[in-house]
């Protein structure tokens, strides 16, 4: 219990793609301008992270060291193949929209890295909540950066719901500012380099703030255990 909890905690935090290791700019970058558009990339992306690491745990008894690599790249190539012909079919407005950074989840670094990592060296339990728990702290990101990015940017939250959840979300657009004139540079490339750069600011200041309290409670805890003992 305590090692799939540990797994959670390293990828929607400790360890998280984005905020941490910096892996998969390109996409998070580029897409991330709405909530809607970052939420259908994260969500393919975990997908995609979940059945890779099933599959490449599943078969790595079966593959030669030396061509393991091609092999992942393979498996990856496959599933994401998969997600995008399913997403043109039954999404195609947002499939418009995300374009060909769908395809180019097979090259995302967090996608292979824990093909590499993780997957390859453990059981498909702990593998595929690896998937799961770093695609959700990757869609997380995405999803927080694109609703700060679109509410400077346009002064609105969850605009074109519909494109992800049909009819039924028509009506979820949020008017955060009525009569707003926008805020262009939010919405730009360079607004998502300043929004992912406050982000990781913000992580760093509570991951501070969380030690300094740790390390304040320590001696107290200190001193109960050797109370105790005496």
């Amino acid at each position: 219990m305590n090692s799939y909890l540990e797994i959670l905690k390293n990828g929607l935090w400790k360890n998280n793609s984005g905020l941490v290791q910096l892996l998969g700019l390109c996409p998070l970058l580029a897409v991330s301008s709405t909530a809607i558009n970052g939420f259908g990339l994260g969500f393919a992306t975990l997908v995609t992270l979940v059945l890779s690491n099933t599959i490449v745990s599943l078969i790595r008894n079966f593959i030669r060291p030396e061509v393991r690599i091609p092999v992942f790249v393979l498996v990856i190539a496959s599933v994401v193949t998969a997600i995008d012909l399913l997403l043109n079919a039954y999404f195609h407005e947002l499939h418009g929209i995300l374009g060909i950074f769908i395809p180019l989840i097979v090259t995302n670094c967090v996608v292979i890295a824990r093909a590499e990592a993780f997957a390859s060296k453990n059981t498909v339990p702990h593998a595929a909540l690896d998937g799961f728990a770093m695609g959700l702290g990757f869609t997380s990101l995405l999803v927080v950066l694109g609703s700060a990015r679109e509410l400077v940017g346009q002064g609105t939250l969850f605009s074109q719901a519909s494109l992800i959840f049909g009819d039924i979300a028509a009506n979820w657009r949020i008017t955060v500012f009525h009569d707003y004139p926008g805020f262009l540079i939010a919405v730009l490339p360079p607004g998502a380099f300043f929004g992912l750069g406050i982000l990781i600011a913000l992580k760093n200041i509570i991951d501070s703030h969380l030690e300094k309290r740790a390390r304040a409670a320590a001696p107290g805890i200190v001193a109960e255990s050797s109370a105790g003992t005496s």
